[in-house]
């Protein structure tokens, strides 16, 4: 897999789990990715729950004919964070033909939670 170059390495994603049945990932809460008043940016933590759904999503498919994409994913950021690092702990709920639904909880250092996300990815046949 290669992360450099991509949204990874802006953000200083790192992978610490990647199984077909949870994904972890860690990200650094710098001001890289803070909003402008100092805070954890919502969207940083959406990029981070998509990445980690659609991860454990590539486990789940023909990789040979088959992709996935996030074509849904909604979010609720119930704590702010200003440093340290977060992780994002993907799990399947659905894993079908044509769609997989994956729920992420993003916690902190102590592992309380911080944002919670469901993302809805598609499979689709490569050309």
């Amino acid at each position: 897999m290669q992360l450099e170059n991509t949204l990874f390495e802006t953000l200083g994603i790192e992978i610490v789990k990647y199984e077909k049945d949870e994904i972890i990932l860690k990200m650094p809460v710098t001001p890289k990715v803070h909003q402008p008043l100092g805070f954890l940016h919502g969207g940083a933590s959406v990029a981070l729950a998509e990445s980690a759904a659609s991860m454990g999503g590539f486990l789940h498919i023909d990789q040979e004919k088959q992709s996935v994409f996030g074509i849904e994913i909604n979010a609720n950021h119930v704590k702010s964070k200003r440093d340290g690092y977060v992780k994002a702990v993907a799990k399947p709920k659905h894993t079908g033909r044509t769609t997989q639904v994956w729920e992420v909880n993003i916690v902190d250092e102590k592992d309380q939670l911080i944002s919670i996300s469901r993302c809805t990815l598609g499979v689709v046949n490569l050309k």
